[in-house]
């Protein structure tokens, strides 16, 4: 959701290129606009609706002069439709100042009705053209770039990170409140982005601002300041995963290529945390975590799906746990005290309903937990204790490993909290990867596909670990297909949803094991069969269940936590087959975003 880049060089430096790979390496988050603002005299702005190569055969007719100092976005829309006026950057009326934004202004209206009675005219519909007016009434006043920039800032509600640059200057200045920034410190320059991959062929050295935090940058110095102006001490770190790890490697897709890289994503998640000698989980990072009260996860979208198995396994090891939507979570229908846990699954550790979840929970002084893909994201930052889910980069808007990464994560948090002790659940962890490669080799997920492209809606049933799997199925397909597909507990079906199915309607029903469970899926599943309605099954073959399926998805015979994960791949590949045999766009679906940072 919204990209930012922008670059500070030396003279010799050309930005125009640096915003553009940085703009090409935030397509993934989602944007329906892009454009970029080069900090000549006069600012030579350039933006256009549509994708970044729409802006590129813009640039490619437009007469540019070399400079060294720039600004980009990518917007998705919040105010105001896709269009080339509400495309970003946003300039005052001389043209003195340009800025780029994301998040939201929640004053806006207030601040625009004021400028428009002071005789300010707009040029867009959007929250963020208030900006540059603001800075440009300071500069009116006589004030400096930095001052009237800080000046304009002082004045906004809400969640924003910003960037500004200047007529013929060679500084950007930028701000952040609930919404990610990162510095990218070079040696031929200085970057600025809300997400790493902007910048992370050119350097892996990087400054996260937090909250309140003011960056000035130049060619030569980056300075940090709060809201006093005081400097802040920062800390510069490195990135772990280079360019390559965020590029397609000869897949068609990165969706696809994130899903063959969940066996290793699995294999990262779980190194060095596991004792099979004593069948004990080892997370360091929550030796010192004490609790007495309940356990509540909150999260949002696939994450939710995660924390759902999570809270089933707390539950079942005897600890008293919830998950909730991050977007219903407040402290009033959620009474929370010092002996509160609350859990922040979020793989962007961005995600701006979760992220206001816990901080409400930490203004209540109950204890908080992150877990999540991203090191140095907000969640990291912000929550007394984290785990890392160690995915690596997910660029695909559609989740795949981060999700069995968070499984999995949540499996071994589960059994720490608990204080579980089990050679059986390690060893259900240790089998996690090469169950997937397993489904990943053998998989005839796209033959489903074939068979059902057509399907007027598709339904997905499951039990305990597998509902949430079902759940997440159905996400998964109507995220990148557009086609309607839901996901339920299996016995469910019969209490209202059975009205919905026929011929065209296939049911996706997970089913592994040949116990209890087992046996009352397959018992949800005659009475679709009994009514026309193909049926897939996914499936261990240790039930009969194939004899009332129409298609068998095979999984391998395992227990738990690892039939779940290794069950949701097969239904991954069944929702990328069918994008895929419908010509979606497959990476960057209509209307979504990868890291939604506004509530």
């Amino acid at each position: 959701m919204c990209g930012i880049i922008g670059f500070v060089g030396p003279q010799e430096s050309d930005a125009l290129d640096v915003l553009l790979d940085g703009l090409a390496g935030l397509e993934y988050r989602g944007y329906d606009s892009a454009g970029i603002a080069l900090a000549n005299s006069p600012i030579d702005v350039h933006k256009r609706q549509g994708e970044v190569s729409s802006l590129e055969s813009a640039l490619a007719e437009a007469d540019l002069a070399s400079e060294s100092v720039g600004i980009g976005h990518t917007r998705w829309s919040t105010h105001g439709p896709p269009s080339d006026y509400n495309a970003h950057p946003h300039t005052d009326a001389e043209g003195q100042v340009a800025v780029v934004h994301n998040g939201i202004i929640e004053n806006y209206q207030s601040l625009r009705t004021e400028l428009s009675e002071g005789g300010i005219h707009f040029e867009s519909d959007t929250d963020t053209e208030v900006v540059p007016h603001l800075i440009a009434q300071g500069l009116d006043q006589g004030l400096e770039p930095e001052s009237a920039f800080r000046q304009a800032i002082e004045r906004l509600e809400g969640s924003y990170a910003i960037a500004a640059v200047f007529e013929g200057s060679d500084t950007v200045y930028a701000a952040r409140h609930e919404s990610p920034l990162v510095l990218g410190i070079g040696q031929d320059g200085h970057y600025l982005a809300s997400d790493v991959p902007a910048f992370i062929e050119y350097t892996d050295q990087v400054i996260y601002l937090e909250d309140g935090e003011f960056a000035t940058i130049t060619p030569d110095h980056v300075r940090i300041t709060d809201a006093a102006g005081e400097t802040v001490e920062t800390t510069v770190e490195t990135i772990e995963w280079d360019a390559e790890d965020a590029g397609k490697s000869g897949y068609d897709h990165y969706m696809l290529k994130e899903i063959h890289e969940q066996p290793n994503a699995i294999r990262e998640c779980l190194r060095g945390r596991l004792n099979e000698l004593t069948g004990r989980i080892e997370l360091e990072e929550l030796a010192d975590l004490t609790w007495e009260g309940p356990v509540t996860l909150v999260a949002c979208g696939t994450s939710y799906h995660a924390a759902m198995v999570g809270v089933t396994l707390l539950n079942r090891w005897g600890v008293d746990a919830r998950a909730m939507l991050a977007s219903e979570f407040d402290a009033a229908s959620v009474p929370l005290t010092e002996s509160s846990l609350v859990v922040g699954v979020t793989q962007s550790g961005e995600t701006a309903d979760t992220m206001r979840a816990l901080r409400e929970a930490n203004r209540a002084g109950a204890t908080t937990l992150a877990v999540t893909n991203v090191v140095g994201s907000s969640a990291a930052r912000e929550c007394d204790h984290v785990v890392y889910i160690r995915a690596g980069p997910e660029i695909s808007v559609a989740a795949t490993k981060s999700f069995a990464s968070q499984q999995a994560a949540l499996t071994m948090v589960a059994a720490a909290l608990s204080g579980r002790r089990s050679r059986e659940l390690v060893q259900s962890l240790r089998s996690i990867a090469d169950a997937i490669q397993q489904v990943l080799d053998t998989s005839c997920a796209r033959e489903v596909a074939q068979a059902y492209r057509d399907a007027d809606a598709y339904f997905f049933i499951g039990r305990g670990l597998h509902y949430p799997v079902a759940l997440e199925g159905a996400l998964k397909l109507k995220e990148i297909t557009y086609k309607h597909a839901e996901g339920f507990a299996a016995g469910e079906l019969k209490h209202g949803p059975l009205a919905l199915v026929g011929e065209q309607t296939p049911v996706f029903a997970l089913v592994t094991g040949d116990g209890d469970r087992a046996e009352k899926t397959i018992g949800n599943i005659k009475e679709v069969e009994a009514r026309g309605v193909p049926v897939v099954a996914v499936t261990d073959g240790q039930s009969d269940v194939e004899r009332y399926a129409d298609h068998v998805l095979e999984v391998p015979a395992l227990k738990g936590i690892a039939s779940s994960v290794a069950a949701n791949v097969q239904l991954q590949l069944v929702a990328y087959w069918v994008a895929h045999e419908l010509g979606r766009s497959i990476d960057k679906p209509r209307h979504l975003a990868k890291s939604v940072t506004v509530e």
